[in-house]
């Protein structure tokens, strides 16, 4: 039978912490209706600038984000891959830092709002024949 203090504990994996204890118990956020998995993330801050470190209601995990984010945008499923968390998780996290103003948010394009191909290839086509 294992002890009280190996529960918690896998062999092979580590210490494990279930990913609602990461999000404390959330499964959405408010602002998870903008966050796609292919959404970009950006953090706000600059490199020398260390607002969100000095921010103490955020998690490991949230300042892992940012620190990402500072180097080039990421999307939300990237982010998920590279922190090897769930990408609910990462949606729950991010929309955090969203509110507390740490990342922005760079939507993909809508597949409707794209220009149509045939416009696309006579601009090219007029450009030719100049």
């Amino acid at each position: 039978m294992t002890s009280e203090s190996d529960r918690w504990y896998d062999d092979a994996a580590g210490p494990v912490v279930r990913p609602y204890a990461m999000t404390r118990g959330r499964t959405s956020h408010a602002a998870e209706a903008k966050i796609d998995l292919i959404a970009l993330v950006v953090s706000e801050t600059d490199a020398g600038d260390d607002t969100a470190l000095e921010d103490h209601t955020l998690s490991p995990e949230h300042l892992d984000i940012v620190e990402r984010c500072q180097v080039q945008a990421t999307s939300v499923a990237e982010l998920a891959a590279d922190l090897d968390l769930p990408v609910g998780v990462v949606r729950v996290l991010v929309g955090d830092l969203l509110e507390a103003e740490h990342v922005h948010i760079h939507k993909p394009v809508p597949p409707a709002e794209l220009p149509d191909e045939s416009i696309l290839r006579e601009v090219i086509n007029g450009l030719r024949a100049l």
